[in-house]
């Protein structure tokens, strides 16, 4: 599986932004799909991940209510929706997959390079 982030960029403090990961080289329909970041000088941080059908979607307590993951599998599309966007947001974001729940918010499969999400105060 192949994943690309695209859509960062930079935002004012309170503005909106919205990720997308494509992915290719195999259906990505079967696996859990996520976000992790990671700001400068950090560890990378798990963010959200989202069920294969998309009914389940689970987010840190820091991006509840501001950010929504969502999927549609017949374009192999994930997207991050963020808004209310905060100085600390600001870092760079990873699409993942994931063949379970447990390697989703830990150690995922797979791996894209990220995007760059820069939020001015």
């Amino acid at each position: 599986v192949q994943l690309q982030a695209s859509g960062g960029g930079l935002v004012q403090a309170g503005g909106s932004l919205r990720l997308s990961c494509a992915a290719s080289g195999r259906d990505v329909a079967g696996y859990i799909m996520g976000w992790f970041h990671q700001a400068p000088g950090k560890e990378r941080e798990f963010v959200a991940f989202i069920s294969w059908s998309g009914s389940t979607t689970y987010g840190t307590e820091s991006v509840k209510g501001r950010f929504t993951i969502s999927r549609d599998n017949a374009k192999n599309t994930v997207y991050l929706q963020m808004n209310s966007l905060r100085p600390e947001d600001a870092a760079v974001y990873s699409c993942t997959a994931s063949t379970s729940w447990y390697k989703a918010s830990r150690t995922p499969d797979y791996w894209g390079q990220g995007t760059q999400v820069t939020v001015s105060s």
